[in-house]
């Protein structure tokens, strides 16, 4: 997958997370994932379509995590992962997805983007419906991890 395509949706997590949240994630080493099993607490996902590709995109964050960007965010800080979170997930989802399509246009890739799906719960499954590589990225913080998932085919 391209390096070129990837990138902008990573840096569009730190943006949108140091903007809204006021907090750091430090990203770390990608990888290759071959399962569908979540590897945090809540997980948006989103489909994208454009003229030369298909893919989606899922970000994925531990329960501490989410809740001290909840608080961040909102002032509110819910003791377990509730309806409010889910609905800030989607919306951070939405975020990332938009400042990344931005960045992408300048590049020549567009797309349309479908509505966030929010799952949660431990050992969630996220199931991307291309059937390119899975990128997988981690990003850490104090509080927890977050991950990105893209998956997109003939990038």
């Amino acid at each position: 997958m391209n390096v070129e395509f990837i990138n902008p949706f990573l840096v569009s997590l730190v943006n949108v997370i140091s903007t809204m949240a006021t907090m750091d994630l430090k990203p770390g080493k990608p990888q290759l994932k071959n399962h569908d099993i979540a590897k945090g607490d809540v997980s948006g996902l989103i489909g994208m379509v454009g003229p030369k590709t298909k893919g989606s995109l899922s970000i994925t964050f531990e329960a501490p995590l989410i809740l001290e960007i909840m608080h961040k965010m909102l002032g509110e800080k819910p003791s377990s992962i509730n309806e409010e979170i889910t609905d800030l997930v989607g919306e951070i989802t939405n975020m990332v997805t938009g400042g990344a399509k931005n960045l992408l246009s300048d590049k020549g890739y567009d797309f349309d983007m479908a509505t966030p799906v929010v799952v949660s719960g431990k050992n969630h499954t996220i199931s991307h419906k291309s059937k390119g590589k899975k990128i997988l990225m981690p990003f850490s913080h104090e509080h927890g991890m977050a991950f990105i998932e893209i998956c997109f085919e003939d990038i």
